[in-house]
């Protein structure tokens, strides 16, 4: 087994202690870890304060790009988890969630919480992917 983290170009950079993939490659398999995404641009700042639809939007946006620089896609994706401060907006979130994911859906949990990291944070989404393991000639 050989666990790698990464932070890949072309997302927010990571603040604090952590990275935004943890990629472990067991046999023919690598799964991607991915750390909660949100919606925070390259320089740090929330996007869509007060948007639910528009944070949702960078936060799968983040999570398409951090799977696309692994050589995978949310087709990739097996396990979702949200966090969400406002239940009222989870259509909208459904929603535009199937622009990015289509069927068979990743198993998934949805969770309401009161507040995230940052206050004006709407919504955090981790996922759990798997593909192939180029590496052994798959």
């Amino acid at each position: 087994m050989q666990v790698t983290f990464d932070n890949p170009k072309g997302v927010p950079a990571p603040v604090g202690t952590y990275s935004h993939v943890a990629r472990v490659e067991v046999g023919d398999a690598v799964f991607l870890y991915l750390s909660g995404q949100v919606a925070q641009d390259n320089e740090g700042n929330v996007v869509g304060v007060g948007d639910m639809v528009a944070q949702a939007t960078v936060v799968y946006e983040n999570i398409k790009a951090i799977l696309e620089a692994h050589g995978a896609s949310t087709a990739n994706v097996i396990k979702m988890t949200s966090f969400v401060t406002d239940m009222s907006q989870l259509a909208s979130i459904r929603s535009l969630r199937t622009t990015y994911f289509s069927a068979p859906y990743p198993a998934s949990t949805l969770v309401a919480v009161s507040q995230l990291a940052h206050p004006d944070w709407l919504l955090e989404i981790e996922v759990v992917a798997v593909i192939q393991n180029e590496r052994n000639g798959k």
